[in-house]
């Protein structure tokens, strides 16, 4: 999965945020419902222009950012 053919970012376009390429549909977003339990066919139906391979591409970027620096975690 390559998910920069999916996602992109514009000054012009909510304030910068990552979004889903051709839409106003950021990839917090959509991380915001798997995180809170949201199923694939429930985002789907919430977001009609969405596809399966645009949350596969939003959980890829997010893979890539977990990767890029640390965030402390205190317990």
């Amino acid at each position: 999965m390559n998910w920069r053919e999916r996602i992109t970012t514009d000054p012009l376009v909510c304030h910068g945020k990552a979004c889903i390429k051709g839409s106003r549909i950021m990839v917090s977003v959509i991380l915001d419902n798997l995180a809170e339990g949201a199923g694939e066919e429930e985002i789907l139906k919430s977001y009609p222009s969405l596809t399966r391979e645009d949350i596969k591409a939003a959980i890829a970027y997010a893979a890539e950012l977990s990767r890029e620096r640390l965030i402390p975690v205190t317990a």
